[in-house]
């Protein structure tokens, strides 16, 4: 248990011709040399126990917090504030006026004034609260919301919002953000939840990657896999068959640039057949959103490659 020394009004000033760096967690008393020193966590003070010298008065507490197991518990031990986020417009750093009571009335203009919210900072509101709707409707992991912000955030500084759609530009933030982390969603999925459609989400995302100079994240066909033979029905040897077939082909010529939804349904058509659980090219085509066209021109290519081999 800790203890306070008042200090004499003598001890607490601090000699002139005799600077002193106050340190983070000081040892020595520059006052009088002793290393005799109290720290009070309560008052986040380091005081000499010799001469009454006040080192340091604004020390962090370091002190583990108090467990809680309700939330009336946690809201009384708490010390902290809410994290920083980037899925907040103002980072969750904005002093907030309370609205004011019939005995707080100056205050009315003030928190007038402060409800009326600038266009940047409302256009910012707008796309944290859409992507935090379709993030969670599409249960995207924590960062992958707070990456898509932040992307969203340096377009908006770089005035790419101009011209442009906010809803495509926050689609386009969440899709290449998904990529990023190697989430398995496809562009479709996202353009599900959103109401623009594919060539303004495009053009959006082509915007995205030019002007803020984004790395093309590839998306690996065989993140898809269990997504797509599960809705298909069928059996984990057929899936673990269309993964040795896309390993097979990653590398080869005929499969850059391709669209990975393509190459998964191909390798998915291949493998049910070989395996006795022939799945239709209609049915496959629908379940994972592509063409018949696509699929028969994916699965002919890749038959060839695996018969030469």
């Amino acid at each position: 248990m800790s203890k306070t020394i008042t200090p004499s009004r003598e001890s607490r000033i601090i000699k002139q011709d005799k600077p002193y760096d106050f340190e983070d967690n000081p040892t020595t008393c520059p006052e009088c040399g002793k290393h005799e020193i109290i720290s009070d966590t309560q008052r986040g003070e380091s005081v000499c126990s010799s001469c009454g010298l006040v080192l340091q008065d604004r020390a962090m507490n370091t002190e583990q917090e108090r467990r809680a197991f309700t939330t009336e518990e946690k809201s009384k031990r708490m010390r902290t504030g809410s994290p920083v986020t980037n899925l907040l417009p103002d980072m969750g750093l904005t002093t907030i006026i309370d609205t004011p009571s019939p005995q707080n009335q100056r205050l009315y203009r003030a928190v007038k004034w402060q409800n009326r919210l600038p266009w940047s900072k409302r256009n910012i509101l707008i796309a944290t609260t859409e992507i935090k709707r379709i993030g969670g409707i599409l249960n995207l992991p924590q960062d992958v919301k707070e990456t898509a912000a932040q992307i969203y955030k340096k377009a908006f500084n770089k005035k790419l919002l101009r011209g442009r759609s906010i809803k495509a530009m926050v689609a386009a933030c969440i899709y290449y953000a998904c990529r990023t982390s190697k989430i398995p969603r496809t562009m479709q999925e996202i353009l599900d939840q959103s109401t623009v459609d594919g060539k303004e989400l495009r053009k959006a995302y082509r915007t995205l990657i030019k002007e803020l100079g984004l790395k093309v994240p590839s998306l690996d066909p065989t993140a898809l896999v269990a997504k797509y033979t599960s809705e298909l029905h069928v059996s984990s040897a057929v899936e673990k068959r269309v993964v040795e077939i896309l390993r097979q082909v990653k590398g080869e010529r005929f499969v850059a640039g391709k669209d990975p939804k393509g190459l998964c349904a191909a390798a998915v058509y291949i493998a049910a057949r070989e395996l006795g659980e022939a799945r239709s090219q209609q049915e496959i085509a629908h379940v994972i959103g592509i063409t018949e066209v696509t699929l028969r021109s994916r699965a002919k290519v890749m038959q060839n490659f695996l018969g030469a081999e």
